[in-house]
């Protein structure tokens, strides 16, 4: 590859932090909301001109249970129900009834939340820097003393004790050249669309499947080898969010494959509208939004300290790390056939294939013990070699499997806060992130507001069981 050399320059420091984090979705912000409020001085860099990420960038407007799969036991608090209580003052969320057939999750106004994040930031003191591209890290040994972004401003510097990797990606660690893993078939990435007067199509044929509609190879152009699904859109009752356009082998971390998986999806996002056009009561389908950014599933994870396997989440192996959890099952949108694969904590699974029906299985007998959630455990956000830097959402050290279930937002915002407030432990004993007394940061985190069960509270909860209907969760 032909290069060009790079005059010397000399870089400004921008801001000197105790914690800078790098990326800005809801996982870094909380984050950086949690050191914060712990007394750490904090910086957080985002490339977009407002937070969020997959939940405002990507109008991925919904965010999943808080509560074990019996419905029982709270298993998430902190930020997520603090932003979910701030939703609630301005009628910009919805909490969906798994009584009524749903999932048991919470949907929301993306563009509320934006400013709900930004009031997060002022109210903390964070210094935010939006419309900033992480570039380059001064680091040595796995001890980053400063990143470097580029903004309107031009290059510049951010000198910080201790460093959050959140943008999903792996930019920071890679830059580091800390070990990372990437799988041979990563999940597809999806761009979101909210379109208006679909509810007309549904008064018209309540039955319609969205997505063997726009998979049914009648029409011309239609989509391939996906799956489709979307929800309501809070405080816009014509609208609704669809989720069905991907690109196949795109590798979201090239530059190059994602520019072209944006483009293509965009070009799928156009042919949705266009066949539900064509659908009874269609007519006056339009587009009303688009995300401003691909939703990324997969492409890089970062190597720590422990790999969470597809058995943890499962099975709900128990960890005295443990910092989050989950019941989101182990969710596959293949990128070598069409549809999903779901594995749920019950021991049942499907297949979903656009137009045909779904194929129930069981992975494991029926008559087996039932996990009621699985842990997420504070080694796997420990990258290897690492010495003052830690990884945050859909970053964390995963298999494929285990990965397919802790990628969604729910989880990751628990990963965010435990990182903001592992620094902090960090900083106070001088430590390590690799060193942090869990002990303490399980302490500082329930202190916090976040949930943070005995070993013996979660033994308890699976011998606990929980009847097939709770599913939904």
């Amino acid at each position: 590859m032909k290069t060009i050399k790079e005059p010397e320059r000399n870089i400004p420091v921008a801001f000197t932090a105790d914690l800078c984090v790098i990326g800005g979705s809801c996982t870094g912000v909380f984050a950086a909301v949690r050191a914060a409020r712990m007394g750490a001085k904090v910086a957080i860099v985002e490339n977009n001109g407002f937070f969020g990420g997959v939940a405002t960038a990507g109008l991925v407007t919904i965010w999943h249970s808080a509560f074990d799969m019996a419905r029982r036991q709270q298993i998430v608090a902190g930020l997520s129900l603090e932003v979910i209580d701030r939703l609630k003052k301005r009628n910009a969320v919805k909490v969906l009834d798994p009584a009524a057939g749903q999932h048991c999750a919470y949907v929301f106004n993306p563009e509320e939340l934006k400013i709900d994040l930004d009031e997060l930031i002022a109210e903390s003191g964070i210094r935010p820097f939006l419309h900033a591209r992480f570039v380059d890290v001064i680091h040595d040994h796995g001890q980053v003393a400063a990143v470097i972004v580029e903004d309107k401003t031009g290059r510049r510097a951010i000198e910080a004790r201790y460093f959050i990797d959140a943008t999903g990606d792996g930019d920071l660690i890679v830059r580091m050249g800390l070990p990372f893993t990437k799988y041979d078939e990563l999940q597809p990435p999806t761009t979101v669309a909210m379109v208006d007067n679909y509810k007309e199509i549904i008064r018209q044929n309540p039955s319609f499947d969205l997505s063997g509609a726009i998979h049914d190879p009648k029409y011309p152009g239609a989509l391939q080898r996906g799956f489709a699904w979307g929800t309501e859109v809070v405080g816009r009752p014509e609208s609704y969010m669809i989720a069905g356009s991907r690109s196949h082998n795109a590798d979201c971390s090239d530059g190059d494959s994602l520019t072209a998986a944006e483009m293509e999806c965009r070009r799928q996002v156009r042919t949705i509208c266009d066949i539900l056009r064509q659908a009874p009561g269609g007519a006056q389908i339009s587009l009303a939004n688009i995300a401003t950014h691909i939703g990324v599933r997969e492409t890089r994870h970062a190597k720590c300290l422990y790999t969470l396997c597809e058995r943890d989440i499962l099975h709900g192996t128990q960890f005295e790390d443990a910092i989050g959890y989950g019941t989101y099952g182990v969710d596959i949108h293949h990128s070598n056939k069409a549809g999903i694969t779901m594995k749920y904590l019950d021991g049942t699974q499907r297949y979903s294939e656009p137009g045909k029906q779904c194929v129930w299985s069981r992975w494991r007998d029926e008559s087996a013990s039932k996990t009621p959630y699985y842990q997420i455990p504070y080694r796997s956000m420990v990258p290897e070699s690492a010495s003052n830097v830690l990884v945050a959402g859909r970053l964390v050290g995963a298999d494929k499997y285990a990965y397919g279930a802790i990628r969604v937002m729910m989880n990751c915002n628990q990963t965010g806060e435990a990182a903001g407030v592992a620094c902090c432990v960090a900083m106070s004993g001088r430590h390590r992130v690799s060193e942090v007394p869990i002990d303490q940061l399980r302490a500082r985190l329930r202190e916090g507001g976040s949930v943070c069960l005995t070993v013996e509270e979660s033994a308890e909860h699976a011998v606990a069981g929980y009847g097939s209907q709770a599913r939904q969760t």
